[in-house]
């Protein structure tokens, strides 16, 4: 198994074929879900996946600051049906944070997530911004992960 992180140029069509089609197999088909999954966001984004023998296992779309929102995000985050259970989704999180604020040095990251995962994500510090709402007739809650910077003078 393998981790990469590519910008969207960097993909290779068959890596953004691979990601689109785990997107649309979780949040559009296993979830019942008729949305715009191709929404114009990936262009600006960074692609965080786990792939072994060609499958993508786990991945998360990672946002700069002022795209989607003000502050840097995390999206799209799944992990492959097969593999759930297995701590991939505890990976990914602790990775996409990790290059959001050691490599981005971002201050916050704010997440749109699904409200049976509020406890998931506030294992990670996310804090709820948001009364739950529905979208796409899901319930959802925004949620805000305040960076801590580093002191480097003593």
């Amino acid at each position: 198994m393998e981790w990469h992180l590519k910008t969207f140029d960097e993909l290779s069509t068959i890596e953004l074929y691979k990601i689109l089609k785990a997107r649309v197999d979780v949040f559009v088909v296993e979830q019942h879900c008729p949305y715009p999954e191709v929404d114009n966001h990936d262009q600006a984004s960074s692609h965080l996946f786990l792939e072994e023998n060609g499958e993508i296992i786990a991945y998360a779309r990672l946002i700069p600051e002022n795209n989607i929102y003000e502050e840097a995000s995390i999206g799209r985050v799944l992990v492959n049906e097969k593999y759930r259970s297995q701590g991939y989704a505890r990976t990914l999180m602790n990775k996409s944070i990790d290059i959001l604020k050691q490599e981005w040095h971002v201050e916050k990251i704010k997440i749109h997530g699904q409200e049976y995962l509020r406890n998931f994500y506030g294992s990670f510090g996310f804090k709820e911004i948001s009364e739950v709402y529905l979208e796409d007739n899901i319930p959802h809650v925004d949620m805000i992960l305040e960076c801590k910077k580093l002191n480097l003078t003593k």
